[in-house]
C-alpha cells in the first residue's frame, strides 16, 4: 500500500513537472535547461539525504552499488532528461507525455531482444493499441503545414516524435539498474542522489566545454525561475519514483506513473495556453489508448 502511494505521488508529480517545465523550456537552450534541472534536483535531493540518511552508508557501499546507480543516472537523467526537454520544446507537453506513456512498449521489446521472450497475442494487441494511441495524439500536429507549425513554435513530421520516444526508451531501461542498485544499497534517496549528482557533474563539464566554443544565450529571468521550480518538482517526483521501486513491484510503479498523462492533459492548456497546448478530444482518446495498452502490457502480458 505504501509503495502504491509513493508511485501515485510520483505520477502526479511528473505530470505537474512536465506542465511547468514546458513553460520553462520555451525560452531556453535545451542543454542549459537540462543542466539547471539536474543541478536544482541534485541540491534538493542532497538536502533531503542530509536530513534523513546516514552518509556512512556511502563509505561502506559496495562498488556495484556505485556502478548501478551511476548507470541508472546516466540513462535516466543524462540522456532521458535531455530528450524530454527537447521533446517538450518541439511538440509540447501533452504530446510528449503521451510518448512517455510508451515505456511499457519498450519494456516488451527489450525483453524480446535480451531475454528471448516472444510477446503473447495479448501483448501484441496491446502494442498495437499503444501505437494507435501515439498516432491519434500526434496525427493532427504531423499533418500541419510547415507554415502553421512555424507560427506555433512546434515541430511537425514523424521525426519530431523521436526525442520523446528516446526518453521513454531510457526510462524503460533505468528501472533495471535501479533495482540492481537497491539490492546492493537499500536506500533510494542515497542511490538517487548518487546517480543524479554524477550526471550533473558530467553534464556540467560537457556544457562548460560547449560554452567555450559557442557562448550560451542569455537566459530570460522568468524562464530561469520557472525552470528552478520545475527542477524542484522533478527532484521530489523522482525521489517518490525510486522509493516506490524499493517498496513495491516495478509493474505497479510503471502503471501508476501513467497518471502523469491525464495530469498533463488537464493542466497544460491552463498553464501554457490553449494556443500552444491544444488538448483535443482526439488527444484524450489517443492518451486513453496508450494508457490502456500500457496497463495491459504491465499486468497481463
Amino acid at each position: 500500500m505504501l509503495g502504491a502511494i509513493w508511485a501515485v505521488a510520483a505520477g502526479v508529480g511528473f505530470g505537474i513537472f512536465q506542465t511547468v517545465n514546458r513553460q520553462a523550456v520555451r525560452g531556453m537552450d535545451v542543454y542549459v535547461a537540462t543542466f539547471i534541472q539536474l543541478l536544482v534536483s541534485a541540491l534538493v535531493l542532497a538536502t533531503i539525504s542530509l536530513l534523513t540518511e546516514n552518509f556512512t552508508f556511502l563509505r561502506s557501499a559496495p562498488p556495484a552499488a556505485w556502478l548501478y546507480f551511476g548507470l541508472a543516472g546516466f540513462v535516466h537523467f543524462f540522456i532521458g532528461w535531455t530528450f524530454l526537454n527537447a521533446s517538450q520544446k518541439q511538440v509540447g507537453a501533452a504530446r510528449t507525455s503521451s510518448l512517455i506513456g510508451t515505456i511499457p512498449l519498450f519494456g516488451i521489446v527489450l525483453a524480446a531482444l535480451t531475454l528471448g521472450e516472444i510477446p503473447s497475442p495479448v501483448a501484441i494487441a496491446s502494442m498495437l493499441l499503444i501505437m494507435a494511441g501515439v498516432y491519434l495524439v500526434n496525427y493532427a500536429r504531423i499533418r500541419q503545414s510547415e507554415a502553421a507549425a512555424a507560427s506555433s513554435g512546434l515541430a511537425t513530421g514523424w521525426r519530431s516524435l523521436g526525442p520523446g520516444l528516446i526518453a521513454a526508451f531510457c526510462w524503460a531501461v533505468s528501472p533495471i539498474f535501479i533495482r540492481y542498485g537497491l539490492a546492493e544499497l537499500p536506500s533510494p534517496i542515497l542511490g538517487l542522489t548518487m546517480g543524479l549528482t554524477a550526471s550533473m557533474l558530467g553534464y556540467g563539464a560537457i556544457l562548460a566545454g560547449r560554452s567555450l566554443s559557442s557562448p550560451l544565450a542569455k537566459i530570460p529571468r522568468e524562464a530561469l525561475l520557472t525552470k528552478i521550480i520545475a527542477g524542484v518538482l522533478i527532484g521530489l517526483a523522482t525521489w517518490a519514483y525510486w522509493t516506490a521501486f524499493d517498496l513495491t513491484s516495478v509493474a505497479l510503479v510503471l502503471a501508476l506513473a501513467l497518471l502523469s498523462v491525464p495530469v498533463v492533459n488537464l493542466l497544460s492548456p491552463l498553464v501554457v495556453g490553449r494556443d500552444l497546448e491544444q488538448v483535443t478530444v482526439q488527444v484524450w482518446l489517443g492518451s486513453g489508448l496508450i494508457m490502456g495498452g500500457s496497463l495491459v502490457l504491465i499486468f497481463l502480458r
